[in-house]
């Protein structure tokens, strides 16, 4: 079971179409399920109409989801339980921490921010509010690796390690990764100050809810994969097979993204999207493409992608 999860602050471009394509070839490939979910729990980024235009652009490429599509913005109650169940059990609790008080905790240690990253969360509020008025809650990660962290076994090598505090996955593409989530991240965001879900929650939640197996997704999103295993362990949730895919990039070097202005993708001919989506992929390039089929260039490209991802789902 696979997925592609688009947020709807604006139409496909070329690097979130290498995205879909990957997602859905990997599905094919195993002869599984595809999905298709709206991740709109940032309402204020999201865009009216923005999720038809995605869901019309996905058809006019021949990748059409395989069960009706889901809205995040609809399953908050889904949410509100997970997070009910991570303070039940000690691993959440509310932050009155501003964004700014944040950077001033951190500059103070002597952590600079980084262009870019965001500073680990100090810990501030971990012991209690003294009073203030509660903003955010957050995941508890240092008590998450002292009350539910296994130690790794040679039968489980992925397990975490409670006592360094890091996190080992293995990605398909990319190989073994290793994140010490506590002092990367910190303790990180379940729901927001303006009283949104966070996006590491809910994906969670959904990806279980919707049985999701193997996630394909751009590699930007890799660094997230850890907090999500944490969470994943801590809601006694399956943890999927991940692979993320090479990001496409504009004439700077920087992620091409809607953020930074990237174009809606050119489907005047979707072929030659499709193309070049599948070359981003490192996939080989169909000939001849004014005169094959999408629905043929698919199939080319399902073998491909098997023949490349022997371990597909």
């Amino acid at each position: 079971m696979g997925r592609f999860a688009p947020s709807p602050t604006g139409p496909l471009h070329a690097g979130s179409l290498v995205a879909a394509l990957a997602s859905w070839l990997d599905a094919r490939a195993a002869k599984g399920t595809w999905l298709v979910r709206i991740e709109d729990v940032d309402t204020p980024r999201c865009i009216s109409g923005a999720d038809q235009t995605i869901l019309s652009q996905l058809a006019q490429c021949g990748l059409h989801p395989d069960e009706p599509v889901v809205w995040q913005s609809r399953r908050g109650a889904l949410y509100q339980q997970a997070l009910d169940s991570l303070v039940a059990q000690g691993l959440a609790y509310p932050c009155a921490c501003s964004r700014k008080e944040i950077e001033a905790a951190q500059l103070a240690l002597g952590h600079a921010k980084e262009r870019h990253a965001a500073l680990p969360y100090p810990g501030t509020c971990r012991q209690g509010l003294h009073g203030r008025s509660p903003r955010a809650w957050r995941f508890n990660t240092t008590d998450f690796y002292q009350k539910v962290a296994p130690a790794p076994t040679p039968q489980a090598p992925t397990a975490i390690n409670s006592e360094a505090n890091f996190l080992p996955w293995t990605d398909r593409r990319l190989g073994r990764q290793v994140q010490d989530v506590v002092s990367a991240v910190g303790d990180f965001v379940l729901k927001r100050a303006d009283g949104l879900w966070a996006y590491q929650l809910a994906v969670v939640v959904d990806d279980a809810a919707q049985s999701v197996t193997h996630i394909v997704r751009g590699e930007d999103l890799a660094d997230n994969t850890p907090r999500q295993i944490l969470l994943q362990k801590a809601l006694g949730l399956p943890t999927p097979a991940y692979l993320h895919t090479p990001l496409v990039l504009d004439v700077n070097g920087e992620k091409l993204s809607k953020q930074n202005g990237a174009a809606a993708v050119d489907l005047s001919n979707p072929l030659v999207a499709l193309n070049q989506a599948a070359q981003a992929l490192g996939l080989p390039a169909v000939a001849d493409s004014h005169h094959i089929s999408v629905f043929d260039a698919l199939a080319h490209w399902v073998q491909a992608w098997s023949r490349i991802y022997n371990d597909a789902p």
